[in-house]
């Protein structure tokens, strides 16, 4: 029998594992696939964004769902804390820009196994089995039951992931075990993931990967919602990215349509692009426009430009008129893409939606229905922007959870 039993060995579950034992308990991590930290591994393209090196109240304002919900978990463990201990662990630590945190080797198999061997010092006991449906009876948790019978256990903690990333095991049944105990689990929708366009032009642009460009995005009431500079992605179905993955979390409402406006030469103002455009067009003035452009942005964009500022292809490049060289210029300046929708969640990096945090003590990520239930990680309806604060989220919760499931238990 154990003390704990853990469901799922992702970033969440490891450290509930790890803090638990260390407390005391007696913990047994059931892990469905045939390692942990699957998703883990991969985070960040494989570099992991551990967290992001900002104070509390600074981190909960990249929270917009749900942050006052974790006030006590990152009060207790705030990412300077989690920085040095992971360092304590044997990654060293590097910030780059926007405060973002990675291992300095830039391996995220670095974190996974620092915290596969944090667990194996604690003596965490690692069981290959899914975990299918809480033994409850009185109002409290007996066992887990799992494919092989029932595991007896004083006190799970429910760290399973949402449904994003399924072949990492990522596939909701953390919700069905919510439910099963009685929790109510919000609707599960896409965050941190590509968006879909109607639009041509972003197909015809497939593979178009633009660096240092402004993304803005207005909602259906033309209110700015995100604006950013970084990197994006055209494809065959719209737009990702970096930027793309970062303003979807902006756009939370259900149906609304939104847009975006990029401006692919932030660094230059009206005035000077006007003046690189005649420069481009007096240099090849004998070209047609759709050859004179070829300095002034990737083939693949040069026929869309030609199409949307309506010039005729054949137009040489000094005949072009003021007006048609200002279309251009609005062309670069503010290019539209309209936004039909998200990518299914399963290629989303993060589920927004999940366990209901009223039914959660977010003083202990304690069930306030079932005794001895704990919740922690993207299992709750909690998720945060892009930049390492979804991560922090994981190790925060998951701390606090194994801390105060193991004080409960053996009372430290």
């Amino acid at each position: 029998m154990a003390d704990i039993c853990v469901i799922g060995g992702g970033a969440a579950g490891m450290t509930a594992a790890v803090f638990a034992a260390e407390a005391g308990a007696k913990v047994t991590l059931l892990e469905g696939n045939r390692f942990c930290g699957k998703k883990l591994r991969i985070t960040g393209k494989g570099r992991c964004n551990v967290t992001n090196n900002c104070d509390v109240r600074q981190f909960l304002t990249n929270v917009p769902v749900n942050g006052k919900f974790l006030y006590s978990a990152l009060t207790a463990f705030p990412p300077r804390e989690t920085m040095e201990w992971f360092e304590k662990l044997g990654v060293p630590l590097k910030t780059e820009r926007g405060n973002r945190v990675f291992p300095v080797s830039d391996n995220a198999h670095d974190v996974a196994g620092a915290l596969e061997r944090a667990m194996r010092r604690a003596g965490v006991k690692v069981v290959n089995e899914k975990a299918a449906e809480p033994d409850i009876a009185a109002g409290e948790l007996r066992g887990v039951r799992t494919e092989s019978g029932v595991l007896p256990c004083a006190a799970a903690i429910v760290c399973t992931g949402g449904l994003s990333y399924p072949l990492t095991g990522s596939t909701g049944d953390g919700y069905a075990f919510a439910r099963a105990a009685g929790h109510t689990v919000d609707e599960c929708r896409p965050s941190l993931v590509p968006l879909e366009s109607p639009d041509w032009y972003c197909r015809a642009m497939q593979g178009f990967a633009p660096r240092n460009v402004v993304l803005n995005v207005y909602d259906k009431r033309d209110k700015l919602v995100f604006s950013e500079l970084g990197e994006m992605l055209f494809t065959h179905f719209g737009v990702s990215g970096p930027l793309v993955l970062s303003a979807s979390a902006h756009m939370r409402s259900d149906g609304e349509p939104y847009r975006l406006s990029i401006d692919f030469k932030p660094a230059l103002d009206e005035k000077k692009l006007d003046e690189r455009i005649l420069r481009d067009l007096q240099k090849f003035k004998n070209r047609a426009i759709g050859n004179a452009l070829e300095e002034l942005t990737v083939k693949s964009m040069i026929p869309v430009l030609v199409s949307l500022s309506g010039i005729p292809p054949e137009t040489q490049a000094n005949a072009l008129t003021k007006q048609q060289r200002r279309a251009l210029l609005e062309l670069l300046k503010s290019f539209p893409v309209r936004i039909s929708g998200t990518r299914p969640i399963a290629e989303a990096i993060v589920t927004s939606g999940g366990v209901a945090v009223g039914e959660i003590n977010p003083r202990t990520m304690c069930s306030r229905l079932v005794k001895g239930l704990y919740f922690a990680g993207e299992v709750l309806d909690v998720d945060a922007f892009t930049g390492g604060f979804n991560l922090q989220i994981a190790w925060s919760t998951g701390r606090l959870a194994g801390i105060s499931a193991a004080k409960e238990i053996v009372g430290t």
